[in-house]
């Protein structure tokens, strides 16, 4: 497994970036984590609607190839998305959604909070609060896209939202449940986490 630390940088690019590597790779092609944080960006998913944005910003929209629905991605939260050749892991979209959820919820724990996922609506939930979400395309047996984990950013443009497209739906970080840490560490025990659920 290649791990690459991309900074802050461009959605938009990034996206074209993990397109291009999937569409070039080959069988055995090593797998990739990028960790990377995002200027303030919404990106919509495949089936997205439109109705989930709740107001004009002056933040970008970005209509995007992975699932689920609206998000909200910003510098001070963590992002890091999974190049793997799943056929070759053996493991199915919703297994792998579920190790995703479970490397966010290991590492919370790590720092005390106490995390939980939601069956029908994947991420990771602090007393219902949203903390982190995952999001995967599936193209020729691989995948891309990945997780977000809120860490200490500016959580107000969630309120332009509904966050994955429920109405309501509050979210936190890890600064709000006292845990200051700089997002490049946070990075460290979620990476360990998923390279060793997808035996990276």
């Amino acid at each position: 497994m290649q791990i690459k630390q991309l900074g802050l940088q461009d959605y938009q690019q990034v996206w074209q970036d993990m397109q291009q590597f999937t569409d070039s790779r080959t069988p055995d092609c090593k797998d990739q984590l990028w960790i990377v944080e995002h200027p303030p960006v919404f990106t919509l998913g495949l089936n997205g609607k439109h109705e989930h944005i709740l107001q004009a910003t002056d933040i970008p929209i970005v209509e995007t190839d992975r699932g689920g629905q609206v998000t909200y991605h910003g510098p001070g939260q963590l992002v890091i998305y999974v190049l793997a050749n799943i056929k070759r892991l053996g493991q199915g979209p919703r297994q792998l959604v579920s190790h995703l959820e479970q490397a966010m919820i290991d590492t919370l724990a790590q720092y005390g909070v106490l995390a939980q996922a939601q069956l029908q609506a994947p991420g990771a939930y602090v007393a219902d609060k949203k903390i982190g979400s995952v999001g995967l395309r599936i193209r020729n047996g691989c995948c891309y896209h990945g997780l977000s984990l809120n860490n200490d950013m500016d959580l107000s443009p969630f309120q332009a939202i509904n966050p994955c497209g429920y109405a309501g739906l509050q979210v936190t970080q890890l600064a709000d449940q006292g845990v200051n840490i700089h997002t490049r560490e946070l990075a460290i025990p979620v990476v360990h986490a998923l390279s060793k659920a997808l035996a990276l």
